[in-house]
This record gives structure tokens, C-alpha cells and sequence, in this order.
């Protein structure tokens, strides 16, 4: 069951708008980059649970990648989420009349989602440089089961990811 759902996650969000959107530094050879570590303080917007989550989908995707943790890193990971509310622009409306008195009323409908936006950023060691950036917003419900939270960051991630490494 917990397999269904992740890839009927993955189908709703495949085949959403959201892109993904990356910058980076077109004069940078990222090849030379070989290890990576964390910033302490990702995630000042996210729950301990969910910067855990990040961090070990981003670890296990640049250990894929054939780069390695290292407590002297060739660039530091920052990431973290903006979330903004949905405008909610529905409701239910009823009206009543006749030909000359008519009465009407409606009943807005609660909106239960927000834009998330998670942002990772490469800082290099060395030079303290912003080497690449890259991020996704999506349209999320507000309450999210911990299984729900899990499948959507690591789709998410894995979004990113696969813009880095640039292709000059």
C-alpha cells in the first residue's frame, strides 16, 4: 500500500505545473567537487522531522552521484522552505427571489493548501560562493500525514537533484 501511494504521489506531482527552477555559477567546473557536508542550521522553516528527511534524500542522491560526506567539505548544503497561502477563491452560493425581491448569500470554502517552496543552495567551502541553487514550489495540503510529508519531500528532492550537475 505504502508503494501505491508514493507512486500515485509521484503521478500527481509528475504531472503538475510546478517546474523546477535552477541558477548556478556558469564559470564553475563542478567536477572538482568531491565532498559535502550540511550547514546547521537548514531548515528554519521545517519541523526536525522534515530536515532529517532532506538531509538523508539529498545524502543518499550525491552518495549516488559518487560524491562523499566529508567534515571537511569542497561545499556546504543549505536548504529550507517558504510557504505562502493558497488564495482561495471558492464558495458556495444560494439565492432566492421573485420577479421583484430577490435575496442571496454565500459561504466561502476553506482553503487547506499553501505554495511550498523548497530551496537547496551549494555554497563553496573555500570562497563562502553561492556555485548553485535550485528549487520547486508546489501546492500542498495543510495537514499531511508523517507517510504523506515523506513520499512529497522525497519526490521533491529528487526534482531538484536532478538539475545538478549543470550542464554548461
Amino acid at each position: 500500500m505504502k508503494v501505491f501511494r508514493l507512486i500515485l504521489l509521484f503521478l500527481v506531482f509528475g504531472c503538475s505545473s510546478s517546474k523546477v527552477v535552477s541558477d548556478y555559477d556558469s564559470n564553475t567546473t563542478y567536477s572538482k567537487y568531491k565532498t559535502f557536508n550540511f550547514y546547521e542550521d537548514n531548515g528554519d522553516n521545517l519541523n526536525d522531522f522534515d530536515v532529517k528527511r532532506i538531509t538523508n534524500y539529498i545524502t543518499s542522491k550525491l552518495k549516488n552521484d559518487n560524491l562523499e560526506q566529508d567534515n571537511l567539505p569542497d561545499f556546504f548544503i543549505y536548504f529550507d522552505t517558504q510557504t505562502s497561502t493558497v488564495r482561495n477563491n471558492k464558495s458556495i452560493s444560494i439565492g432566492l427571489g421573485n420577479r421583484n425581491v430577490g435575496v442571496s448569500g454565500g459561504i466561502p470554502i476553506e482553503n487547506n493548501k499553501v505554495n511550498e517552496k523548497l530551496i537547496i543552495k551549494f555554497i563553496e567551502a573555500n570562497t563562502n560562493n553561492l556555485i548553485w541553487e535550485g528549487s520547486l514550489e508546489s501546492k500542498v495540503r495543510k495537514k499531511r500525514s508523517p507517510e504523506q510529508r515523506e513520499a512529497h519531500l522525497k519526490v521533491v528532492v529528487t526534482q531538484i537533484l536532478e538539475q545538478y550537475p549543470p550542464s554548461n
